[in-house]
């Protein structure tokens, strides 16, 4: 009966912060990282102020553990998109056209946890992220080059490469406006772009970017 209590105790912390962090979320998407404070979260969750500040101390703790769940999400859909692929080149493709689908469709959440300017520390929650994120496609990037639909080249460059391009292409202060209309367009092209910086000769590119499907839906 204990350990039955316990493991009650765990699920239920557990969903409480879970549900805090969605509530960060929520309101990052609606006004940015910087509308993310303890009170109006602890408001949006249901729960005390004093209730949030025992699962994060600081601001920043609960800022650190937007960032870390939603880069957990992300390379998670990365990877499921690339391991339905029939190849790695293919795989790849797949996985940078779901990453650009999820950001466009999110985009204010994506631009706030990525770039917004904040503080200097949140910048070292959104560098390890990055690492993170640029390892998942750089893991991409060398099993398309030993199975020989990549010429040789620096994997970890490359990767890190393609994650400037995602962000600045398609959230970045210089991309294009948002355009709902033609937000597939927008995925297609950044993701040929990729390819064709990767060394991907135009014709069998633009075949992947035909054949890859982009996301109507997010289903996380």
């Amino acid at each position: 009966m204990a350990y039955r209590r316990t493991e009650r105790v765990l699920q239920h912390l557990a969903a409480r912060h879970d549900a805090i962090v969605a509530a960060a979320r929520m309101i990052a998407a609606e006004q940015g990282l910087a509308a993310v404070q303890i009170v109006p979260v602890a408001q949006r969750a249901g729960i005390a102020a004093g209730t949030v500040y025992r699962y994060f101390p600081a601001k920043t703790d609960l800022v650190r553990a937007l960032i870390e769940a939603l880069s957990t999400r992300e390379i998670a859909a990365f990877r499921e998109a690339a391991d339905a692929a029939p190849g790695p080149l293919s795989a790849l493709a797949a996985g940078l056209v779901s990453c650009a689908a999820r950001a466009l469709r999110h985009r204010r959440l994506a631009w706030a946890v990525s770039a917004e300017p904040v503080d200097a520390t949140v910048d070292e929650f959104r560098l390890a992220a990055r690492r993170a994120f640029a390892a998942e496609i750089e893991t991409r990037i060398r099993a398309a080059i030993a199975g020989g639909h990549l010429p040789e080249q620096d994997a970890g460059a490359a990767a890190a490469a393609l994650v400037g391009l995602l962000i600045e292409g398609l959230i970045g202060p210089l991309a294009p406006a948002a355009d709902a209309g033609k937000a597939r367009e927008s995925v297609q092209a950044i993701t040929l772009l990729a390819l064709r910086a990767l060394g991907v000769v135009d014709a069998r590119a633009r075949g992947l970017v035909v054949q890859t499907a982009v996301p109507d839906e997010d289903a996380t």
